[in-house]
């Protein structure tokens, strides 16, 4: 009997139960592994990060059964004080969960360590900055809500508020007390489901700029992080099955005012039948507008301000943190930059992808939610080889 995605990830995660929800070890990174590393962000603003733990009441769980509720983690990254340096670093991906993740991906679980990222965890708030944009991001298949952790910090440096959020069951997370919740590939999670926990998200951060702490066990919260949403100033940002989500909840929520979809395919059931009037940019490489594509229909329901940025030899991973950390784990296990290429990245140049990925996302929320004219979103040509605007 062929052993499933579920058992195998139980299995090497030594989790010691079957199904999707566990126990996971320490977060921490085991000793003596090398650690990946992230690109620094190039804005003028330190970091700060908070998780949080957050029950749907008004859903129930779709595996756990009677009683139980839908359960979800978040993160919240936000340009903090100078003194941010003093808090712990968070980590990209605890110990754990980048274990399953690199055993789902076909890869050794302990080839490396998940990177450090920029954000300091629950320092102050930079209230001085006053409110703040903010940018909720869905993630993609399998995924975790870190995995454009680029972008994500990308745009925090420069002065966003930007929320990320698992899909669960649809991704590698761990909860508060070390349970660890796994894609289940025996149920069903369509962009549909993604698209779905935004407005619940969307609420629990307005509940935070009123003062409320909607996190399930109330941790305490970063100092400041009320006084800096502005929840008149929304976005949103998805890669893969998230960026197809992403136009599924600007349907549903109004409050969203700008839309990016990175490589999403805009496949879905029922299909995206809605027209959208407000601004939104395609940035794709595998899933293209061909003819007669998911693609090519979504794009006719865009009535609004619309671009689309094509990137030549990459692929969907050219959006995300793996262009990046990819290379850095083929060193450690010995793959050739024939695989690399072959199986993974495509043929598009790593440090350039993570310059687009610094650019665009920034330029196309810079334009629509501060609204500074952007010289790189006009025309057809951009200043990077391999890379420009379809028609």
């Amino acid at each position: 009997m062929t052993l499933s995605r579920r058992r195998l990830l139980a299995a090497t995660l030594a989790a010691g139960a079957a199904g999707s929800l566990a126990t996971a070890g320490p977060a921490s990174a085991v000793p003596g592994r090398t650690r990946l590393t992230l690109p620094a962000p190039t804005g003028p603003y330190r970091i700060g990060t908070v998780s949080l733990h957050l029950i749907d009441t008004s859903r129930p769980d779709r595996v756990a059964g009677p009683g139980h509720h839908h359960e979800l983690m978040a993160s919240v990254w936000y340009p903090a004080t100078p003194d941010a340096r003093r808090y712990p670093a968070a980590v990209w991906l605890p110990d754990t969960p980048m274990r399953g993740l690199l055993t789902n991906s076909g890869l050794p679980a302990d080839v490396a360590a998940a990177p450090l990222t920029a954000g300091r965890d629950t320092a102050p708030a930079l209230r001085a900055l006053g409110r703040r944009p903010v940018i909720v991001f869905s993630h993609g298949a399998n995924g975790h809500r870190s995995e454009t952790t680029v972008i994500t910090q990308e745009l925090a440096s420069h002065g966003y508020v930007v929320v990320t959020l698992d899909t669960t069951y649809d991704a590698f997370t761990e909860f508060p007390g070390g349970r660890l919740s796994t894609p289940d590939d025996d149920l069903s999670t369509t962009p549909w489901h993604h698209a779905w926990d935004i407005p619940f998200m969307l609420d629990r951060i307005e509940d935070i700029a009123a003062g409320r702490n909607p996190d399930a066990e109330h941790r305490r919260l970063p100092a400041g992080l009320s006084e800096i949403l502005d929840m008149r100033r929304i976005g949103m940002f998805g890669y893969s099955k998230g960026g197809t989500a992403t136009p599924l909840a600007m349907i549903d929520d109004q409050r969203i005012r700008a839309g990016l979809s990175l490589d999403g395919p805009m496949q879905c059931q029922p299909p995206i039948t809605t027209d959208i009037d407000r601004p939104f940019m395609m940035m794709t490489a595998d899933f293209t507008r061909a003819p007669h594509t998911s693609a090519a229909d979504f794009w006719t329901h865009l009535h609004g301000w619309r671009r689309n940025l094509q990137i030549d030899g990459g692929t969907e991973i050219s959006f995300s943190d793996a262009v990046w950390l990819l290379p850095q784990i083929a060193r450690l296990t010995g793959m050739s930059d024939e695989d690399l290429a072959t199986k993974w990245i495509g043929t598009f140049s790593p440090n350039l992808a993570v310059k687009i990925q610094q650019t665009y996302p920034l330029a196309f929320f810079d334009l629509h939610l501060r609204h500074r004219r952007q010289p790189l979103l006009e025309g057809s040509r951009t200043p990077f080889p391999g890379v420009h605007f379809l028609p």
